[in-house]
């Protein structure tokens, strides 16, 4: 969702205080001194956003999901939520967790599409249906439980439900695309 300009803008790096600058250390560590505008927007609450991070650490970095099947969940809501931030992020990410190009792009067809292995599948089914009806049903949680135990399907769900909250705060906030992302119109990274 792009609006003309950001209806919250990030916080400039000169307003930042000291415990936002320990704060995005690790941020800057990991991307090569950048910190990213989900987080300087969201320093315009530094509460909120030292308790989010958290939680977003989780889902990220520490889930019991494989970084392929995070990425999945991820993109799919990204795409169902139309946040373009979140897909270009992630589509960035998802190349770098075993997930080429072309799936990147099939994402937005969704699980019916016959390309899906039965798991991806399963997993691009559970995130349509968490997003429609706010549950997995009977049938693709007894696909997923085949492959995932029971901390793995807490984890799926709280990826997908963490990635659709930050939906709506990018879509609603209008936080515009770092530099170098491409959003929907572009094709997916290639390396």
């Amino acid at each position: 969702m792009s609006h003309d300009r950001p209806r919250i803008s990030p916080l400039p790096e000169s307003e930042w205080s000291d415990d936002l600058r320990r704060l995005f250390e690790p941020t800057r560590a990991l991307s090569g001194d950048r910190v990213f505008n989900v987080f300087t927007t969201l320093a315009r609450h530094p509460k909120l956003l030292q308790r989010w991070m958290v939680f977003a650490n989780h889902v990220l970095a520490k889930s019991t999901l494989s970084a392929r099947d995070r990425e999945l969940l991820i993109l799919r809501i990204a795409w169902l939520c139309q946040s373009e931030y979140e897909w270009a992020q992630h589509a960035v990410i998802a190349r770098l967790s075993d997930i080429d190009a072309a799936e990147i792009d099939r994402v937005r067809l969704g699980p019916d599409d016959s390309a899906w292995s039965p798991h991806d599948a399963a997993l691009l089914r559970a995130a349509d249906e968490l997003h429609a009806q706010a549950k997995i049903s009977d049938a693709t949680w007894a696909e997923l439980a085949k492959t995932h135990d029971e901390a793995q399907l807490l984890d799926l769900i709280f990826t997908v439900g963490q990635y659709n909250l930050v939906a709506m705060f990018l879509n609603s906030a209008g936080v515009e695309l770092d530099p170098g992302l491409a959003g929907f119109g572009a094709p997916s990274p290639r390396s």
